[in-house]
């Protein structure tokens, strides 16, 4: 038995308007007719789950997290199967993850099982949402803020946890690889911050900085430590992977100003399932751009779960720019690219357990 009740949305989308949004859904601008939610209260813990009509919040002006910003959240998606079902891809890191990141911002633990059926529960309700083209899944959004009504600085008493549900495509259309502005002025994250929790302040830190690299004719930021302002941490919202000519692989180490993303640590296993070297090592930017140069490095690719795997065809900064391979998706990004997708939408063989058939 399900720990979410149900109460049906009783105007859902009509079916011919449905159809007509699922043509070319875009990524996180179409929404499903259902959401999922619960309540925290300190001394009686999580109570009230249920999937409901999705629907706009009535929130006090003094709710807390309006001014103290301790809000979470997760990103994680449903896959279509060649069944006509839908599945999860690694739904329990996605649940430690949050935790994690509960902790970091002195919110309470939400139970792993929760996070889990709650997501099940809301793409059972919503699986007609579910876009049948190559590159559709629904996107869940888990987010959890502080309700509480209160002007004062502290652990707030009340918490709201939902999860959305959108219809999406791909992330980044067009072109075959993506460039990248390397900040020098502004920094993600630094020791002892928040740079590995999943939490909005992250995203709205780094908007500047995007802007920044819109204005340089990139498409997305790089940033650099903010202690030494030379070793490639991450993008905007996504990890990064080196590829070099001897076929081995290097990824940016976890340390706490990155975030653990589970797609970066699914390739960093399908890699080495391939019998490729992967290190997880600092990086410099002046390194990465003698080794593109010399030929030594021979592709780049970021990835994450709205953008699964996305070549790096240029870099430029304040001291110059440069080219990576061919600037178009090479041999070793694509092989695992396609290793990734193929068991997220049951056309492989899954031999880590990592997906949950649920609809």
């Amino acid at each position: 038995m399900s720990m979410f009740a149900f109460e049906p949305n009783p105007d859902p989308v009509p079916a011919e308007e449905r159809a007509r949004q699922l043509i070319d859904p875009g990524f996180g601008r179409v929404f499903t007719d259902h959401m999922a939610i619960a309540q925290y209260d300190e001394g009686t813990g999580w109570h009230d789950a249920k999937i409901t009509t999705r629907q706009a919040l009535t929130m006090d002006p003094a709710s807390s997290v309006l001014h103290y910003a301790q809000e979470i959240f997760e990103g994680l998606k449903a896959y279509p199967r060649p069944n006509g079902g839908a599945a999860l891809f690694r739904p329990d890191a996605n649940a430690r993850r949050f935790n994690a990141s509960a902790r970091r911002m002195a919110m309470p633990d939400l139970p792993e099982e929760l996070f889990l059926e709650s997501v099940r529960a809301l793409v059972r309700a919503d699986i007609g949402w579910m876009p049948q083209r190559e590159d559709g899944a629904l996107y869940l959004r888990p987010f959890m803020f502080a309700s509480e009504v209160f002007l004062g600085v502290k652990p707030a008493a009340r918490y709201l946890y939902i999860v959305m549900a959108s219809a999406v495509g791909s992330y980044f259309k067009g072109a075959p690889s993506v460039s990248l502005w390397v900040t020098r002025e502004y920094t993600r994250a630094g020791p002892g911050g928040t740079g590995a929790a999943k939490c909005g302040g992250n995203y709205a830190t780094s908007l500047i900085a995007q802007a920044e690299a819109i204005r340089n004719g990139c498409d997305q930021v790089v940033f650099l430590d903010a202690v030494e302002r030379r070793w490639v941490e991450e993008l905007g919202g996504m990890n990064i992977f080196f590829v070099f000519e001897d076929g081995s692989l290097a990824t940016p180490p976890l340390g706490g100003t990155i975030l653990a993303g589970i797609t970066r640590d699914s390739i960093i296993t399908l890699a080495r399932d391939m019998g490729l070297q992967v290190r997880e090592e600092p990086y410099a930017i002046e390194q990465w751009h003698a080794d593109a140069e010399s030929g030594r490095l021979t592709e780049a690719f970021a990835c994450g779960t709205a953008a699964v795997v996305t070549a790096i065809g240029s870099v430029k900064g304040a001291e110059g720019e440069f080219a990576i391979g061919g600037q178009s998706v090479g041999p070793v990004t694509q092989r695992i690219r396609e290793k990734l997708v193929a068991i997220q939408r049951g056309t492989a063989p899954d031999p880590h357990q990592w997906v949950e058939e649920i609809a």
